[in-house]
């Protein structure tokens, strides 16, 4: 079926974007993405290097006549979320992505489909391997583990690029040129628990909650959807407080980037209370969809026997991690003031482990104004820390400063309008773009982010609009044309 993909429009990225594909390059694992673009580079004859961290620069010298040009650095991130329905049999770090086409768009079979950010990459690629397009010089900028951590941002080095633009080709709605994004800050949690004998006079239960979209962390935040977790622990709290449910173990969410779709735990409920437990599980599925009935259709609530565990977590444990968890701020905080549909400041509450005598809890902290992250922060230290858990702090990136006199902006602003008859619109976008770590190492650099359109990134509902891809080709072929003069 990817095959399909080489038909597609334009031919030079898809066919890169489906050797992406075949690479397995989840966040952390890039090692033979990596080589695959030094590769690229090195049979194009061009300068590669791969620096210390991993990332892979590729510079291409200008066109005859385009000398005087400012440099432009294309840049894009190798690695992909790894999500998966629970369905779906892949090894992220062995199996290729299936993608393939669904009338206007590209998704891939049962997983993510890695379009974000693999389609930014293979048009930095394609124009480095192009021989009929006009451009000045040209850099390509290609990041390791983007989504997990920014680690190429944040270990890039001064002097090792030369360019005045940076193009940051990573955002996900055709038509919106992207000037500002949300700085980041990465929670962590921790209960230590006893492990305490299960009472012989209660049956234990598995609990799922599924069918949740999920979505980015960032992009997708403002659209109201359920956070698995959270909806867990809130029938958990119900049924501790009223059925004397005990917490045996639970797991939910997998990236802190990612809206957790899925979360489960073992409990054990009191004999004399098993046929309240299983009807109580259907009044909460049915509140759940009540509420949630415009963003979460196929929500479920769902029970099964499981096997007695040997230990549970212990009472005060429990208590203290019910009531943290439903306290804990999530989701949109506040919007923007000046900007009235952007969202400023969010958190995720992302995952929730139990292991080895621990319970961890892990949350994304967004927002473009650093004032707002702190307070926040300090909102989540509060209450975790009155719930007796050690709280750390980790991962801090800044945001990235609108700049409305930005040169590179007017002159794409421009070239729309001149070739698709409207003016593109301005936005700041809810994520953590590498422009705000990148332009601390390059202050001198002028900075813009777009993209095709993706939809539903960092979940297995990911797809790509095949049009807008070839619109944000021609756009960028387009621009390189016209870049600024030094």
């Amino acid at each position: 079926m990817a095959n399909e993909l080489s038909n597609l429009y334009p031919k030079a990225i898809w066919e890169i974007f489906q050797n992406i594909c075949s690479i397995p390059h989840p966040s952390k694992k890039e090692k033979n993405i990596m080589q695959y673009a030094k590769e690229f580079g090195e049979k194009l004859g061009l300068k590669t290097i791969v620096d210390e961290v991993g990332n892979v620069i590729i510079k291409k010298p200008a066109t005859k006549g385009m000398e005087n040009r400012k440099g432009i650095v294309l840049q894009g991130h190798l690695d992909m979320v790894p999500q998966k329905n629970n369905d779906t049999k892949h090894d992220f770090e062995k199996d290729p992505i299936q993608p393939y086409i669904d009338g206007e768009w590209v998704k891939a079979k049962g997983t993510t489909l890695g379009a974000d950010n693999g389609i930014g990459v293979a048009a930095a690629m394609a124009v480095l391997q192009s021989a009929d397009i006009v451009h000045g010089p040209i850099e390509a900028l290609l990041t390791m583990d983007e989504e997990t951590g920014m680690t190429g941002a944040f270990g890039l080095k001064s002097k090792l690029l030369d360019g005045d633009i940076l193009m940051n080709l990573d955002s996900e709605d055709e038509g919106e040129l992207y000037i500002g994004c949300a700085g980041g800050l990465n929670a962590s949690m921790t209960f230590q628990y006893s492990e305490t004998s299960a009472p012989s006079d209660h049956l234990a239960y598995r609990i799922d909650i599924k069918g949740l979209k999920g979505g980015h962390s960032g992009v997708d935040i403002n659209l109201q959807r359920g956070n698995s977790n959270k909806l867990l622990i809130r029938f958990l709290k119900y049924a501790a407080k009223e059925l004397g449910l005990l917490l045996a173990a639970i797991d939910g969410g997998s990236l802190r980037n990612a809206i957790p779709r899925e979360s489960m735990a073992i409990v054990l409920i009191p004999k004399n209370n098993d046929h309240k437990f299983t009807e109580s599980i259907k009044e909460y599925q049915e509140i759940f969809r009540k509420e949630l009935a415009a963003t979460e259709s196929g929500i479920r609530l769902e029970v099964s026997k499981a096997d007695m565990p040997k230990s549970i977590i212990d009472n005060t444990t429990q208590n203290n991690l019910l009531n943290a968890v439903y306290a804990c701020p999530n989701g949109v905080i506040r919007m923007c003031d000046d900007m009235k549909s952007v969202v400023e400041t969010s958190n995720n509450t992302a995952i929730i482990k139990s292991e080895n005598g621990a319970v961890n809890v892990l949350c994304l902290l967004r927002s473009s104004v650093d004032s707002a992250k702190q307070d926040l922060a300090e909102m989540v230290d509060s209450v975790f820390t009155l719930a007796g858990a050690k709280v750390e702090f980790s991962g801090a990136y800044p945001g990235w400063k609108p700049n409305m006199n930005s040169q590179i902006l007017k002159t794409m602003q421009e070239i729309y309008q001149n070739k698709y008859g409207k003016i593109p619109e301005i936005k700041v976008i809810h994520a953590g773009l590498e422009c705000g770590l990148l332009g601390g190492v390059y202050p001198n650099w002028d900075m813009i982010s777009f993209g095709p359109t993706i939809r539903f990134p960092h979940s297995p509902d990911e797809k790509v609009n095949i049009v807008s891809v070839g619109k944000f080709w021609d756009f960028l072929v387009e621009t390189l044309k016209y870049a600024p003069a030094k």
